[in-house]
């Protein structure tokens, strides 16, 4: 079922695009510079010219997906101001996705069994209105599939992933799928577009990148992309390895003695907390703490749960695989989310500014849990 909620807006309430931004000059004496991204407010820019899209997951006490809701059902609060929706859907938009999957020699003994998920991408994920493109990365980041509707296209492109070699620059990754689908049309008030998604098949382990995970996913968040995860285990990969095969683990990024990973909201970095935040299933925080941390403290470095973290930061999911059905179950329910969730849009009312936005997203019914994403940075001039 479909359920689309179009409401007319003042001017100032339509979002516009960044050649819009550059085209005409906001209130204020000071006028946008050209090339300037949208999200980068000057002195007078009023928020009302960004679109916030956030992806909503409804759950009853037993964990099923709840599909019978209206528009009038939510209530949407930024930073604690009362928005109105714009654009409501039940899982019917199309869907713009990136696909980027690690392809190093790190997992070159679980690659087969990625190369044997395109026909599960294109028809679970990608959906048979939606549109694909594939990033594939090592040390170096390759595109290898520029946006296509078909889906023997993307799965013809994931039968042939090649491998690479052990580097893994996992956020450059992340921040060119955030580019590529900036540029593609989305969902708004007054124009049925596209849901912005990036599926990651990936260890949860950078080297070598130039982007800090925060600073992508700040520019994600205003991007509106959602980010899924499907976390590959190294240990698997190793389990398979020949026994003969020389193999060296990444080097610390760190000196020993000191901490790689900072500390969450709250809390005093020891040995202790350092081992909880590298160990799964052991966290120091949740990972929903843990996101807003990092996208409030974009430039510091974070070494573990960083696709954990991805996802709940952009309201997607993070799921990890181990047995080949398991990464074909973790790819489907992620498509059956992807087609079963509500989206929602506002246009930010009511306030001006810089820094961090909490987005939250309340019903009336307490016997339903809501999962959306935490919120968005908007940065100041020149940061």
């Amino acid at each position: 079922m479909k359920r689309l909620l179009q409401i007319p807006i003042g001017a100032l309430a339509v979002a516009v695009t960044a050649a819009a931004v550059r085209a005409q000059a906001p209130e204020g004496p000071m006028t946008p510079q050209p090339g300037m991204e949208l999200q980068k407010a000057p002195p007078g820019f009023k928020l009302q010219s960004l679109l916030v899209n956030t992806p909503v997951t409804v759950r009853n006490a037993s964990g099923e997906m709840v599909h019978n809701l209206e528009a009038s059902d939510f209530r949407i609060l930024d930073n604690g101001v009362p928005q109105k929706i714009t654009h409501f859907d039940l899982g019917g938009d199309p869907i713009s996705l990136v696909v980027v999957v690690e392809r190093s020699s790190r997992i070159a003994t679980i690659l087969p069994e990625i190369r044997k998920t395109g026909i599960l991408i294109s028809q679970t994920v990608m959906g048979p209105t939606g549109e694909a493109a594939v990033l594939g990365f090592d040390s170096r980041i390759t595109r290898l599939q520029d946006f296509d509707d078909k889906t023997d296209t993307l799965e013809n492109t994931l039968s042939t992933l090649q491998e690479g070699d052990d580097g893994s620059r996992l956020f450059d990754a992340m921040s060119k799928a955030v580019e590529m689908l900036k540029q593609r049309p989305e969902s708004s008030a007054t124009d049925l577009g596209k849901r912005r998604v990036m599926l990651v098949v990936s260890e949860a382990h950078d080297s070598g990148s130039e982007d800090k995970l925060g600073e992508v996913l700040r520019r994600a968040q205003l991007a509106n992309v959602a980010i899924y995860a499907v976390g590959v285990s190294g240990a698997k990969a190793d389990l398979k390895r020949d026994p003969n095969e020389t193999y060296k683990k990444p080097p610390r990024v760190t000196p020993e003695g000191t901490y790689s990973t900072p500390p969450p909201p709250g809390t005093v970095q020891t040995p202790t907390t350092e081992l909880q935040q590298q160990e799964a299933g052991a966290p120091a925080a949740g990972a929903m703490a843990l996101a807003v941390w990092v996208i409030q403290h974009a430039k510091d470095k974070v070494t573990s749960r960083q696709l954990e973290i991805a996802a709940a930061a952009t309201g997607g999911v993070h799921a990890s695989a181990w047995k080949q059905q398991t990464l074909e179950k973790v790819i489907d329910e992620i498509g059956g989310e992807l087609h079963a969730q509500y989206t929602i849009t506002y246009a930010p009312a009511g306030m001006d500014g810089e820094g961090y936005h909490e987005i939250s997203v309340q019903l009336d019914r307490k016997d339903l849990t809501v999962r959306a994403r935490p919120g968005y940075y908007v940065s100041a001039p020149g940061t």
